[in-house]
């Protein structure tokens, strides 16, 4: 009877800190989304999420056009969003073969600082790019890359061992952004299995995460011309590009469709 009460106890003690996340101690949760929908198909929660919507190349030259439909965003009923991107041979018009979901928290979580973490399983095939990134919420006021941008993760489908973290900003954008690649031990490939992507945003630093795993910090000191732009709040994007200039087109060796799953994306601040 004892040890079945130890048990017990070890399992809520998991689930607690399961739920918790790896934030650990220092950081209160300010937003979350845990995507536990029941109904496979279901629209992920208008109340915390917006859509980009449009086909036209998003400044990079990408192959999809971004829809708010289920068929491109929608819970899986198994305690995930899939952002799926599909071959749609001309069916949505144009220019666009593909399509594919956009989706933002813009009008729903700004925040300046913080930890953000998304655990996401990958999807593979050249030509895929799934990203869980930062864009500064004065966007409209100062255009990109003036409002600066945190890609928590970037990942060509091509290479599904390998992911970037990345900062952009005036004089260190697109090619010249201030980058590093994280690589996963034993050759393992991301699309096999969830991992946690995170940073930690404080007023003159960012530091990457996977898997708990601190893989590189960029100081505002390192920026070219000392142009530090994260100093605002920033939105949460959250995409599954088709092509474009950092990954190239699809090949033949792609199977469509195609999902990136994510099991959960939180938002913390400091605990005073």
């Amino acid at each position: 009877m004892q040890r079945r009460r130890l048990f017990e106890r070890a399992v809520v003690l998991l689930a607690t800190v399961a739920l918790a996340g790896c934030a650990g101690p220092g950081w209160k949760l300010t937003w979350s989304d845990e995507f536990n929908g029941t109904t496979a198909g279901e629209a992920p929660d208008a109340t915390k999420w917006s859509f980009d919507i449009g086909g036209g190349g998003w400044g990079n030259h990408q192959l999809e056009f971004d829809t708010d439909r289920t068929a491109n965003a929608s819970l899986d009923g198994q305690g995930n969003l899939a952002i799926t991107a599909r071959l749609e041979l001309n069916k949505l018009g144009g220019k666009n073969q593909y399509s594919s979901a956009r989706m933002i928290t813009r009008g729903h979580l700004e925040q300046k600082f913080g930890r953000y973490e998304a655990r996401i399983k990958m999807p593979t095939g050249r030509g895929l790019w799934p990203a869980f990134w930062l864009i500064g919420a004065n966007c409209d006021q100062s255009p990109w890359p003036a409002c600066g941008e945190i890609d928590v993760m970037e990942y060509r489908g091509q290479e599904p061992g390998l992911v970037h973290g990345s900062l952009h900003g005036p004089g260190y954008s697109a090619g010249a952004a201030i980058t590093r690649p994280f690589s996963l031990p034993g050759g393992a490939a991301f699309d096999a299995d969830f991992h946690l992507f995170a940073i930690e945003w404080t007023g003159d630093q960012i530091a990457f995460f996977v898997d708990g795993t601190l893989y590189n910090t960029i100081f505002a000191s390192q920026v070219p011309g000392s142009r530090w732009v994260f100093d605002h709040p920033f939105f949460v994007v959250l995409n599954l590009a088709v092509g474009g200039d950092y990954v190239g087109p699809p090949d033949n060796s792609v199977n469509f469709p195609q999902s990136m799953l994510v099991d959960y994306v939180r938002v913390y601040e400091r605990d005073p």
